[in-house]
C-alpha cells in the first residue's frame, strides 16, 4: 500500500540525475553560443557533453535521463523548428532562385553517398554529414537523426566536421565573393545556398554587406524547407529496411508522431497563426532543446569513438562542400544572379 503513491514518480526519478545535468550544460552551451554565434550552441554542447562524459565515466543513473533528452527532447525541438518555417517563404523569394538551392541539394544527395562509399565512411556518418551539407547543418543532422536513429558517435562526428566547414566559410566567402565580383544579391543567394548554419550564414554575409545578409537570411530559411521532404524520405526508406511497410504495420511505423507534428507546426505558421512575435522566443526554445539533446549524445559517447572516427568524414565533409559551393557558384551564373 505505501509503495503505490511513488510509483507514478519512478519514472521522473530514474530520469531526474541525467536530464538536469543535460539541461544544466545545454543552458552554459547555449549561452556560450550566444556569445560566440559562429560556433554555436550545439557545438558547444557536443564538446561539453564528451568532457563531461569523459570525466563521469560510465554513471549508469545518468542514462536514462541522457537518452530521454536526446531522443525526446530531440524530437520536441525539431517540433518547434516547424513553427518558424512557412512555405510562404518561397513565393516571397522567388521561384527563380530555386533552381540554385534545388540544384545544389540534388547534387549533395547524389554525390554524398557516392563519396562516402568510395571513402569508406560509415553509413549513419555518412547520412548525416550529406544532409547537414546539403541542407542546414545541426538542423537537419538534428531532425535527421531523429528519424533514422543514428548513435551518438555519427552525431557528434557530423556536427563536428559541419562546424569546420563553417568556421572556413565566415572566413574564405567574403574574400571569395570580392575577388569574384558578386553583387550583394548574388552574394546574398550563394551564402544561403552554399553555408551550412544560420549563425555562419548571417556572419559571412553581414561581413559582405547589409543587403546581401537579408537575401543569404530568407534563402536559408527556404532551404530549410528541404528538411521535410527529405526527412519523410528517410523515414519511409527505414521503414521499408525494417519490414514496416508491411499490411497491417501502423502508420507511426512509416512516419513517426513527432515529424507529423513538425509538418502540422509547419502548415500552421505557412497558414499564418503563428503571431510574428512568437518567432524569436520560439527559436530560442528550439535552439536550447537542441542544444541540450546534443548535449546529451556527447554525455553518452565514448570519446575513443569519435577519434577512431579518423580523416574520412573531413574530407567527405570538405569535398561536399566544395562540391556545394562551386554547383552554387555555376547555377548562380547560369541562371543570371551574379
Amino acid at each position: 500500500m505505501s509503495a503505490s503513491p511513488a510509483s507514478p514518480s519512478r519514472p521522473v526519478t530514474r530520469l531526474a540525475p541525467g536530464l538536469l545535468l543535460a539541461g544544466g550544460l545545454g543552458l552554459l552551451a547555449h549561452l556560450l553560443g550566444a556569445q560566440v554565434p559562429v560556433v554555436g550552441g550545439p557545438v558547444f554542447g557536443i564538446l561539453l557533453g564528451l568532457l563531461a562524459g569523459a570525466l563521469l565515466g560510465s554513471r549508469p543513473a545518468l542514462t536514462p535521463g541522457t537518452a530521454f533528452a536526446a531522443k525526446k527532447v530531440l524530437q520536441a525541438a525539431v517540433v518547434l523548428l516547424g513553427l518558424r518555417l512557412s512555405l510562404g517563404e518561397v513565393a516571397r523569394i522567388g521561384f527563380e532562385t530555386l533552381p540554385v538551392m534545388l540544384g545544389t541539394l540534388a547534387l549533395a544527395l547524389v554525390a554524398g553517398p557516392v563519396i562516402g562509399r568510395w571513402l569508406r565512411v560509415p553509413g549513419q556518418i555518412r547520412t548525416l554529414v550529406t544532409v547537414g551539407t546539403g541542407i542546414c547543418g545541426a538542423s537537419a543532422i538534428a531532425t535527421i537523426s531523429a528519424v533514422t536513429g543514428a548513435g551518438g558517435v555519427a552525431v557528434a562526428v557530423s556536427i563536428a566536421v559541419i562546424f569546420t566547414y563553417n568556421a572556413l566559410a565566415v572566413v574564405l566567402f567574403p574574400v571569395l565573393g570580392h575577388w569574384l565580383g558578386l553583387s550583394q544579391e548574388g552574394f546574398g543567394l550563394w551564402a544561403g545556398t552554399a553555408i551550412n548554419d544560420t549563425s555562419s550564414v548571417v556572419a559571412a554575409a553581414t561581413i559582405y554587406g547589409a543587403v546581401a545578409a537579408s537575401a543569404a537570411v530568407v534563402v536559408k530559411l527556404t532551404r530549410t524547407l528541404m528538411i521535410i521532404p527529405i526527412a519523410v524520405g528517410h523515414s519511409l526508406a527505414r521503414a521499408r529496411r525494417e519490414g514496416a511497410g508491411e499490411a497491417g504495420m501502423p502508420w507511426r511505423a512509416l512516419i513517426p508522431p513527432f515529424l507529423v507534428l513538425f509538418l502540422v507546426a509547419t502548415a500552421i505558421n505557412s497558414a499564418g497563426l503563428v503571431p510574428q512575435g512568437w518567432s524569436e522566443p520560439v527559436g530560442e526554445v528550439a535552439a536550447y532543446l537542441t542544444t541540450v539533446a546534443l548535449t546529451a549524445i556527447g554525455l553518452g559517447t565514448p570519446v575513443a569513438a569519435v577519434r577512431e572516427a579518423g580523416w574520412r568524414p573531413l574530407a567527405l565533409g570538405g569535398i561536399l562542400w566544395a562540391v556545394v559551393a562551386i554547383s552554387a557558384l555555376l547555377l548562380i551564373r547560369l541562371t543570371g544572379h551574379w
